[in-house]
This record gives structure tokens, sequence and C-alpha cells, in this order.
């Protein structure tokens, strides 16, 4: 009997061009769609809950697949990890109903953009945070982000070649606190227009570089234009943390 299941993956994305299959080119949904084969010796179809870019990392991103295979689903993730390179894992994996799509329920998205703040660069943080040599004034980012919240049309924050029909999205929460030497930006909303995070994070880093005020913020999301917010920084600093699922 057939069944639907649902896999929670956490990925390094460093040497992948991002989630989604492309041809000629290695992504995780393809590394992740060949290991499902050989465990089930079928030729599925894995529907991801979020298609990442290229060198955007992940601990939770959220993908299901039909099977009519006899391994458990909860069982799953123990099979396919033993398929899987190193910077691919599964987390956990249960099985869902045949009509459960994860792009398709009412959902709450968590993004962190990590920004590491050094007179030097450090070569073990280049793949998985932004670098400046100045110190970000942590303060008025977190204060800038707050502007953030609730629901707006974010189409100044949207880079070109974007397919979204509609730019409107909820931002539930959005901050900035301090870790170390890193400014963390946390993102969480009902979904993300094409590279909005990382438009959000250079926006917020202008902030804490003094090229912006925190009181620009509200102006820039009402004028709809991408060229009055900040840069869209490097995908490396990105992470998907997770999803929380309205279940």
């Amino acid at each position: 009997m057939s069944k639907r299941v649902r896999l929670k993956i956490s990925y390094d994305g460093t040497s992948y061009h991002g989630w989604q299959i492309q041809e000629g080119v290695v992504t995780v949904e393809g590394v992740l769609t060949e290991a499902i084969r050989e465990a089930t010796g079928e030729d599925i179809t894995v529907i991801g809950a979020s298609r990442t870019d290229a060198g955007v990392h992940a601990m939770g991103n959220i993908a299901v697949f039909d099977t009519d295979s006899r391994i458990p689903a909860d069982k799953m993730f123990m099979v396919l990890n033993k398929l899987l390179p190193d910077d691919i894992i599964v987390v956990s994996s249960d099985e869902v109903s045949s009509d459960w799509h994860p792009r398709k329920q009412e959902c709450r998205k968590t993004y962190e953009y990590r920004i590491y703040m050094s007179p030097v660069r450090m070569p073990l943080k280049r793949l998985y945070a932004h670098y400046t040599y100045n110190e970000l004034n942590i303060e008025e980012m977190n204060r800038a982000a707050g502007a953030f919240r609730g629901e707006h049309d974010f189409t100044a924050f949207c880079a070109a070649g974007s397919q979204a029909t509609s730019f409107t999205r909820t931002i539930y929460d959005c901050s900035v606190r301090k870790e170390g030497n890193e400014a963390v930006i946390s993102v969480t909303g009902n979904g993300f227009l094409y590279n909005m995070v990382r438009i959000i994070s250079g926006t917020l880093m202008d902030v804490g570089l003094c090229r912006k005020s925190a009181d620009q913020i509200s102006g820039i999301i009402d004028s709809l234009d991408r060229r009055q917010a900040g840069p869209t920084l490097p995908a490396c600093g990105l992470t998907l943390i997770g999803y929380e699922y309205d279940e």
C-alpha cells in the first residue's frame, strides 16, 4: 500500500547548486532523490518545501515522497543516511496523509543570516558567514528589524527574476542578536520572495554600518523600489532553520 513519507533534512549547501534538480549540476534534491530510489527500488519524485539557492544551508528543510516500500516511514531516515554523503543527512522521517504537501500547509518558516565581524578573515567561517572587518551596531540593527514585522508588500526586497504572483508576505518575527563575533539576523515568516532574506540582511547590515538609519526601513518597504533597499548578501551566511506547521 502506498504511503507518503515526510523527511526533515539538514545539509551543508556549499557543494551544491541549490536544492532543486537541474540538468548538468549537482543539487541537494538530486542527490536525495537518487538515495531514495536506491533504497526503495522505485522511480519516486521528491516534493521539497524550500528551494534553497546555491550555497545556502539548512538545518530543517522538509520534503515528501510517495512509496510502496515496506520500509516503515519512521525508519526511512536510517536507511537513507547510509546512502547519503556526509554533507546531507535526514534528521527524521514519518508518515503523513496522502494529500499533505509541504508548500501548501499553513506554516512558520525561519531563516538565520550570520555576519562575522573581525579585523581579519577567519578561514573556518568563510563557508557559513558573511565577513566584515567593521563592528556593526547590533542595537540599531535590531531596532530596524522591528519594521519588517507584520504583513507588507515586499517588492523592494525581491530580486529580479522572481516568479511570484503576489509580493505580500507576513513576517512574524525579525530580530538581530550578537553571538560572539557574529551578528545573527533571524527572520520568521509565512513565506519569502526570491532572495528576500538576503536583501533584508543586506539592508540591516547597512543600518549596522550607519549607511541607513533604522527609521528609514518603513519608507523603504513602502517604496516598493528594490533600489532603495540594501545589497543581496552572499548565500554562504544563510541557513534555513526550519518549519513549524499548523497540524
